[in-house]
């Protein structure tokens, strides 16, 4: 019987006694068919005998290297453990000799906490008061020391630069030891988090590329990107290497995170894919200081433990490294396992105020619980128990752990590290609950410190002014100065350190851009499809497609994206290995390990996180690619705007479609799919460059554009939005002359008005329309004019957000720089001379259109979907939302009327003759296309 309540007793909540049984205990299948019950009986009946004639202790050790022997023969699929001893992965006798100057590196290590310090608590000087964080990177020198002295290797590498996901909260330390290796100034620490006021030295507060171009490659301070990044780009690596674009196989990822941040579900989401795709060239190395910004991860519980259960569950080598070497002769002499079990029951937030106490309390509160430990320590001064160190501090033992994880192959490995938050900073600072918001050291506590660490500052020059207390460094003849720049030399270059240089992308040539301007002839197709059509002759240009990164979220059929499945094939590190249940058909489903079509499965986090890898290559590996990415619309920014602020922040290049876009467009779906706001969003990131084509020839110009834009030499880190659509209609030929121009800035006069039929003073109007509306904006022409002999011009506006950033840009320039002129916006200049009140029209919420109505010269209204998404027929939802062509023709009477232009009666006329309040009169739309 499965049982589904929690279980608790005295560990705490959730913990299940092991004398509790069931199906599953600690991993282990029980409910296997017994063949021979007489022998299993002996054998449990042996076990019993153990237990009672060598104790609990040795009969637990006996099993476990029963388990782990049955494991080493490979054949006999016994599960693993999820939950080990609250102890080093990694025994004392198993570790690795230390291969560095241990001297050289302390002191090293000393110097970078001081300066990391001193950089945080200078930017607290009066008037300046900018913040910042001490105490993460405290915590995790030692983590980052024995990378960067002895395993990340540069970009100049013979393999390649290894790529790291530095922890945010710690960019102090990572400013620190640029300033020891003179890749930063003095005058750039004081400009720490002051980017603008101490501009050109400014520093940015966190790991953010586009801040610092020079320098970060990753931004991961918005807990839970970093590791879901780190997870595609190791991932992506393994892509450019199979597809032979590249070879990375000598190139390893290293993400270091918080065990605060693991609660963040993108942290924990994406370890299947890591493990599935055996990307064994990642490392997650998480700096378990038991605290997240309030108080404990869990206080009442054991994160390192619940996290080694998830990761080894997933498929992860898991590396434990919880006790520093002052534990091993300890660990060693606890024969019959009371030390181990004092360890595994404690609860982290003892452990927390173990280290915000002294030796005396940790020798009462912790060893004191069992007569048998206590004993243990009876001849220890409480100094030597204050002195037993976590395993996050101890250099010997994070250099074996690293490099297991370097030599592990098959699976991703995380390092659990146990360290303390505030480490080394006094007793103010180390484990208290308020250390990651406390930034300011008193004179107190910055000479303790010094004097700790051993730096030659006087008490003179702290107390002159503790704000301005001095950074050091002594220069680049000091040996340690030397020994760290050897090091770096050794490993291939500084780190980090972003790289721009690559290869230039070639272009297709103009003939492959010309055939979706042609039209659809009399068939109706979609502007998805015509994207679609577009990008397959693009592909043939032999040597742009190897470039394409296609990137689907499990909706390949409904963007017509499944013709590419049988020729460029989607990828999998494992290739196919059984046979698609539609092999026979021209369409089948294809996997390749040289596979070109990332298909993330229903996981648009995931696809977003592959787009930044595919987006930035240009950078992280010197390859320019073109990463296309469609979606349901709905689900984009929406659902992973973060994602795409992140890939903004990390400078990413490429294309993103919000397929089946429109609030009434994709019929049917419902109020979780119709995305009415999907440009307003779109907008907010000013990396985005966002259109809303209504027809193929005009999405043929902004690909090219976008092209130019991006990949030609403007260089522009920008990535293009492109909302296509699921409606059927008939694609006309680009017209003759068609201002391209236009298109690419933001709007087209598209139709302009014919007096044919009507008198030369006929009452004129403005009707702008974007995307799938452009067709309902036409049939309000062509009602007008019929019915009340009002001739309207239809522009096609394709970037609405485009025309609302010129004009901000010539507002800025008559604000700030009245002197050089006032540029006229793009959309006051062509609308300057139309004639007649302006109406705007969209798929979307009013907020669209409403972009540029200050720039609009004359009366301006506009029509939106605003609301909840629904399912119906096409034509009732835009009769709902009123942004049919019937409710854009009342609309602009209503412009008319109001102005006097035409009788004050003629909006109502035209409302009830169009029956405007009735949802089944609305014809404006095509059936089909459904999703």
């Amino acid at each position: 019987m499965i049982r589904l309540s929690v279980i608790v007793d005295e560990k705490g909540p959730g913990v299940i006694p092991r004398e509790e049984p069931g199906p599953v205990l600690n991993g282990l299948p029980t409910t296997l068919p017994d063949t021979d019950p007489e022998e299993t009986q002996e054998w449990l009946e042996s076990l019993d005998r153990m237990v009672e004639a060598d104790g609990e202790n040795r009969a637990r050790v006996v099993l476990l290297k029963l388990l782990e022997h049955a494991r080493s023969h490979g054949k006999l699929d016994v599960s693993a453990l999820t939950s080990t001893d609250y102890i080093n992965t990694i025994s004392a006798v198993d570790e690795a000799p230390y291969p560095g100057d241990e001297a050289m590196e302390r002191g090293i290590r000393r110097m970078l906490r001081w300066n990391a310090a001193m950089t945080v608590q200078r930017a607290q000087r009066p008037g300046i008061g900018v913040g910042g964080h001490i105490s993460t990177y405290a915590s995790a020198v030692t983590l980052y020391e024995v990378g960067m002295n002895h395993f990340w290797r540069g970009p100049d590498a013979p393999g390649g630069g290894d790529q790291i996901f530095y922890q945010g909260h710690a960019s102090p330390g990572m400013y620190a030891r640029a300033f020891l290796e003179g890749r930063l100034s003095a005058t750039e620490l004081d400009g720490f988090r002051q980017e603008k006021s101490a501009a050109p030295d400014g520093l940015p507060s966190y790991p953010h590329p586009r801040m610092l171009p020079k320098f970060w490659q990753f931004p991961t301070v918005s807990m839970g990107i970093g590791p879901m990044n780190a997870v595609y780009q190791a991932s992506f690596n393994k892509y450019l290497t199979n597809r032979g674009v590249k070879d990375c196989s000598d190139q390893h990822v290293w993400a270091f995170l918080g065990d605060g941040e693991m609660d963040e579900p993108e942290s924990r989401g994406f370890l299947q894919v890591a493990a599935n795709e055996e990307l064994d060239n990642l490392t997650f190395v998480i700096n378990c200081n038991l605290q997240r910004l309030d108080g404990p991860v869990r206080g009442n519980g054991k994160i390192v433990q619940e996290l080694e259960s998830t990761f080894r569950g997933a498929g992860w080598n898991v590396i434990k490294v919880i006790w520093g070497s002052g534990w091993d002769p300890l660990l060693d002499a606890d024969k019959d396992g009371a030390l181990v079990d004092l360890m595994n029951n404690t609860r982290d937030g003892d452990y927390q105020t173990f280290k915000a106490n002294d030796g005396g309390y940790v020798r009462r509160e912790f060893f004191g619980r069992d007569p048998r430990t206590l004993g243990m320590v009876e001849n220890w001064t409480d100094d030597q128990i204050w002195a037993l160190r976590r395993g996050g501090h101890d250099y010997r033992k994070m250099y074996t752990a690293y490099k297991a994880a370097t030599e592990t192959k098959g699976a991703p490995t995380v390092v659990l590290a146990c360290t303390i938050k505030g480490y080394d900073l006094g007793s103010h600072f180390a484990g208290r609950n308020a250390t990651h918001q406390m930034k300011k050291m008193t004179v107190d506590d910055l000479k303790a410190f010094r004097d700790r660490l051993d730096i030659p500052v006087t008490d003179a020059q702290l107390e002159e002014n503790p704000y301005l207390a001095p950074y050091y460094n002594p220069g680049p003849e000091d040996e340690r100065i030397q020994y760290l720049l050897e090091r770096r030399r050794s490993l291939g270059g500084f780190t980090p350190e972003r790289r721009t240089t690559h290869k230039p992308l070639p272009k297709p040539s103009a003939k492959h851009f010309d055939g979706v301007k042609r039209g659809s002839g009399k068939q109706e197709v979609a502007t998805t499809m015509a994207f679609v059509r577009l990008l397959k002759d693009l592909m043939r240009d032999k040597d742009f497609a190897p470039h394409v990164v296609p990137i689907i979220p499990d909706e390949a059929r409904t963007f017509g994206m499944d013709s590419f499945f049988p020729t460029i094939k989607i990828y999998n590190p494992h290739g196919q290995n059984y046979t698609p249940v539609d092999h026979e058909l021209m369409l089948s489903y294809r996997e390749a390990k040289n596979g070109q079509i990332l298909h993330t499965g229903i996981n648009e986090a995931g696809s977003v996180a592959a787009f930044t890898a595919a987006g930035t290559a240009y950078a992280t590996h010197g390859v320019p690619l073109v990463p296309i990415y469609i979606f349901y619309s709905m689900f984009g920014f929406q659902r992973t705007g973060d994602g795409f602020w992140a890939a903004g922040d990390q400078m990413a290049k490429g294309f993103v479609l919000g397929g089946t876009a429109g609030r009434t467009t994709l019929t049917g779906e419902g109020t979780q799919h119709m995305d009415g706001h999907s440009p307003v969003l779109a907008a907010t990131n000013p990396a985005v460059v966002s259109y809303d084509p209504a027809y193929s020839y005009e999405i043929s110009h902004i690909v090219e554009s976008g092209l130019d834009r991006m990949y030609g030499p403007a260089d522009e880190n920008v990535m293009f939005y492109l909302t296509v659509y699921n409606e059927p209609i008939v694609q006309p030929k680009e017209p003759e002359g068609v201002d391209a121009e236009g298109i690419v800035k933001g709007m087209y006069l598209l139709a302009p008005g014919s007096f044919e039929g009507v008198n030369q003073d006929a009452r004129r109007a403005q009707i702008l329309a974007s995307g799938v509306a452009v067709p309902w904006a036409l049939e309000a022409q062509g009602l007008l004019k019929r019915d009340f002999g009002v001739v309207a011009d239809v522009w096609s506006v394709t970037s609405w957000n485009e025309l609302r950033r010129d004009a901000m840009d010539a507002d800025e320039q008559a604000f700030l720089h009245p002197d050089q002129g006032h540029r006229t916006p793009y959309v006051t200049a062509r609308l300057a001379d139309a004639p007649g009140p302006v109406v705007a029209v969209t798929d979307y919420m009013r907020q669209v259109p409403d972009q540029i109505a200050q720039w609009v010269p004359g009366d301006y209204a506009s029509l939106g979907a605003d609301g909840f998404g629904f399912s119906d027929t096409r034509p009732a939802a835009r009769r709902f939302f009123h942004i049919d062509g019937p409710s854009i023709a009342v609309r602009t009477l209503q412009q008319l009327a109001d102005n006097g232009e035409i009788p004050e009666d003629w909006p109502l006329r035209a409302a009830q003759q169009y029956d405007l309040l009735n949802v089944n009169a609305g014809t404006s739309g095509n059936a089909g296309g459904e999703s």
